[in-house]
C-alpha cells in the first residue's frame, strides 16, 4: 500500500473534481462525522465539484442529495443521479426508461427471493424498501455472511442474469450493464456537459472495497481509506494510494492532500 503521502504535489495540485464512494468512505458507522462534512465544504469552497457514487438505493440517498455540499448523488451503483435544485428541491434521473426499469423489478424481486429461499441465513438489507434498480443482500451492515455466503450469493445473482457487486456492507444484484464509472460519466457529462474520460488525470476517486475496484483501476489517482485493508487480497485493481485514516477520517486527509496544494499557490 502506498501511503497517501507519496502522492506528488504536482498531481494533487492538477485535481479538479472528486468522485467519492459513501459507505464506510464518507461515512463512519453509517453516519457522516463531522471532519467528513465539513471536508465536503471546503471543497465546495474551493470551487471543486464532488459527485458521490453509491451501491445505496435512490430513497436512501434523497436526504443526503439535499442536505451535504455534493454536486449529486448517484445511487444503485450508477442507475440514479439525485441532486438539489436551484430552488432547493429534490431533482433526480434515471439512466434506464420506465418501461425498462419497470420490467426490471419485477425478475429483480424474483430474483432476490430465489436467493432467500436457497440460502435461508440471508436476509435483505434494511434499505431495501428505496431501491428502484436494484436488490441487495446484508452481508455487513446488521447480518453477517461468511466468505464463501457471500461468494455463493453472487454465484445465484450472476447465474440469474445479474450484474453483481460486493460493497463494504452489502451484495447488490442488478440489471444492465451500467456500474458505478458509468454513472460517474453520466454525471459529469450531464452536469458539467464535458466527457469524463478526456480528463481523467484531473479527478480522483476515493474508495474502500472491492465494488470501487473498476474505479480504482480506471483512474490515474485513486485513493483508499484505510480501511480497503479488509478487502486488499480480493481487490482485482488496487487503489494507488492509500490514507492513514480510516472512513470519514481518511477522506478528510485526502481533501487536506488535495487543498495543501491550492494553499501553497
Amino acid at each position: 500500500m502506498n501511503p497517501l503521502a507519496l502522492w506528488p504535489a504536482e498531481a494533487r495540485a492538477s485535481i479538479h473534481g472528486v468522485l467519492t464512494d459513501i459507505d464506510d468512505t464518507l461515512t463512519t458507522e453509517g453516519a457522516i462525522t463531522p471532519d467528513a462534512l465539513e471536508a465536503l465544504q471546503r471543497l465546495r469552497s474551493a470551487g471543486l465539484p464532488v459527485f458521490a457514487i453509491t451501491g445505496r438505493p435512490a430513497g436512501w440517498s434523497e436526504a443526503f442529495a439535499l442536505a451535504w455540499p455534493v454536486d449529486a448523488i448517484v445511487a444503485e451503483n450508477g442507475a440514479v443521479a439525485l441532486w438539489r435544485g436551484e430552488a432547493g428541491e429534490l431533482r433526480r434521473d434515471y439512466l434506464q426508461d420506465a418501461t425498462t426499469r419497470a420490467a426490471n423489478f419485477q425478475k429483480l424481486q424474483t430474483v432476490a427471493q430465489n436467493v432467500l429461499a436457497e440460502m435461508p441465513q440471508t436476509r435483505l438489507a434494511t434499505d431495501s424498501p428505496g431501491r428502484e434498480t436494484d436488490i441487495a443482500i446484508d452481508h455487513s451492515e446488521f447480518a453477517h455472511l461468511s466468505e464463501a455466503d457471500i461468494a455463493r450469493v453472487v454465484q445465484l445473482m450472476q447465474s440469474e442474469g445479474l450484474n453483481a457487486t460486493v460493497s463494504s456492507i452489502h451484495i447488490n444484484g442488478w440489471i444492465g450493464d451500467h456500474d458505478k464509472l458509468a454513472g460517474a460519466r453520466w454525471i459529469v457529462q450531464s452536469h458539467l456537459g464535458r466527457p469524463l474520460d478526456d480528463e481523467l488525470d484531473r479527478w480522483v476517486y476515493v474508495g474502500d472495497s472491492t465494488n470501487d475496484a473498476r474505479m480504482f483501476h480506471h483512474f490515474p489517482h485513486s485513493v483508499g481509506v484505510a480501511n480497503v485493508a479488509r478487502f486488499w487480497n480480493a481487490l482485482a485493481h488496487k487503489p494507488r494510494y492509500v490514507t492513514p485514516g480510516e472512513r470519514g477520517a481518511g477522506f478528510a486527509q485526502l481533501v487536506d492532500a488535495v487543498l495543501s496544494t491550492r494553499a501553497a499557490a
